[in-house]
Formats: structure tokens, C-alpha cells, sequence
């Protein structure tokens, strides 16, 4: 399975990517660090599955769910945030989202997605 983090924090990126390697075997990790970054690897690199922050430099979250919706091989979409507002939700499930988890509280719910998602894609 190949996994796109799209984050702009690289910190995040580096700790969600050795926690999903330990913890679910997923190795083909592919990395975003902004909207336009986000949204050409999506195009070009066609993953299994994305996970997008809402906040990124060069737009939002939503704002890749809306420009790579048309595309033929769509992938999951997991929106990770810490902005779990209702108003956020809303948007996020209305522009295409799949999943919508909180940084803070959803981390375990994650990991067991994706290796649900994974377990699909062998």
C-alpha cells in the first residue's frame, strides 16, 4: 500500500511515518509539505491512501479533497487534524474525506484504519 502523508509539519511527518513503519508494516510512505506538493503527488504518485492536514501552506486540506476529487484512480482520504471542529468535519466529508480523526485524541483509531486499509490493498 502506498500512503501520502500531506503535512506541513515535519516533525509530524517523521513521527506519524516511523510510528506507521512499527506499527503496521506500511514502508511505501510518500510526503507533502503543502497544498500544491500535496496535490501534484497525488496526481503523479496515485496512493492508496492520503492523509491530510487541514492547515497547510499554499491553501487547505480541503482544498486538495476539491482539485483531486475528478481523478481516476481516487484514494482514501484521511483527514488528520487539530482542528476536529464541526465545522471542519462538515467541510472535509461535503469535499470528499473518508475518515476525519483529531491529532490529539484519534492517533490509535488511525493505526487501526490503516492497517485495515492495508490488509485490503495485499
Amino acid at each position: 500500500m502506498k500512503l501520502l502523508i500531506a503535512d506541513d509539519s515535519a516533525f509530524l511527518r517523521q513521527r506519524l511515518s516511523r510510528l506507521i513503519t512499527e506499527l503496521t508494516g506500511i514502508e511505501n510512505i510518500i510526503y507533502a509539505e503543502d497544498v500544491p506538493a500535496s496535490i501534484k503527488a497525488i496526481i503523479e504518485a496515485k496512493p492508496d491512501v492520503v492523509m491530510l492536514d487541514i492547515q497547510m501552506p499554499g491553501g487547505s486540506g480541503i482544498d486538495v479533497l476539491k482539485k483531486v476529487q475528478k481523478e481516476d484512480q481516487r484514494p482514501v482520504f484521511i483527514v488528520f487534524t487539530n482542528y476536529p471542529y464541526q465545522r471542519f468535519r462538515k467541510a472535509c466529508f461535503a469535499a470528499g474525506a473518508d475518515f476525519f480523526f483529531d491529532k490529539s485524541f484519534d492517533q490509535n483509531q488511525l493505526l487501526a484504519l490503516l492497517n485495515k486499509l492495508k490488509q485490503k490493498t495485499l
